[in-house]
């Protein structure tokens, strides 16, 4: 019997609850180790990064950012390949270890990202976290967390299928899981778009307010 979207998307949930649980877990372990690396930082470390962040800011307040044809095509392509990436891992089970350390590592940059600018800048780094951060990861954090979910509950399924040497509709949850991958390119298309045009003048605003 044919299941509706919604119920299919409630029983992919429901099976692979533990995995999603897992990934959420391991996304907040990286960030919680990236903010704990910003400690670490010696001083000069922290100077270096801090006079590439300040020129970086200098040239937001001055609009001498990249067109934003450019940035899109670039913050798309980048997100493209690293999902593209964390799916075609998911078609091996020896994929599935880097699939893990892909979704940590995303959780560390964001962590390190915020740690730093809350770090160097107090109050005003968190305002510009909340800017530049905050808005995409919104719908970004979901979509790494769910095709992270996704490649490793298939890259089991094959690993299920070897070990078992049974029938199972491989082909049919490969088709699907091909579907998925197209249905992101909707979500990234949207981020891209929200960097590219919106997140540079929102920026702008945060940098030229708080002087």
């Amino acid at each position: 019997m044919y299941a509706s979207p919604r119920r299919a998307v409630v029983m992919h949930v429901e099976e692979n609850r533990s995995i999603y649980v897992f990934s959420i877990v391991l996304l907040m372990m990286g960030v919680i180790f990236g903010a704990i690396i910003v400690n670490s930082l010696s001083m000069n470390q922290r100077t270096d990064l801090f006079t590439y962040l300040t020129q970086f800011f200098g040239q937001v307040r001055q609009g001498e950012l990249a067109a934003p044809e450019a940035m899109f095509t670039q913050s798309f392509s980048y997100y493209a390949k690293y999902l593209g990436l964390m799916w075609f891992l998911g078609l091996s089970v020896i994929g599935l270890p880097v699939i893990l350390v892909m979704l940590f590592l995303k959780g560390l940059v964001m962590g390190f990202t915020v740690g730093f600018l809350v770090n160097q800048m107090g109050t005003d780094g968190f305002l510009l976290a909340f800017a530049a951060v905050f808005p995409q990861n919104v719908l970004l954090v979901p979509v790494f967390i769910v095709t992270a979910a996704v490649s490793i509950s298939f890259s089991l399924k094959i690993c299920r299928q070897i070990i078992r040497k049974g029938y199972e509709p491989v082909f049919q949850y490969f088709m699907g899981y091909s579907l998925f991958l197209l249905f992101t390119g909707a979500f990234i298309t949207l981020i891209s778009a929200y960097e590219a045009y919106v997140s540079p003048v929102l920026l702008r605003s945060v940098i030229q307010w708080i002087g």
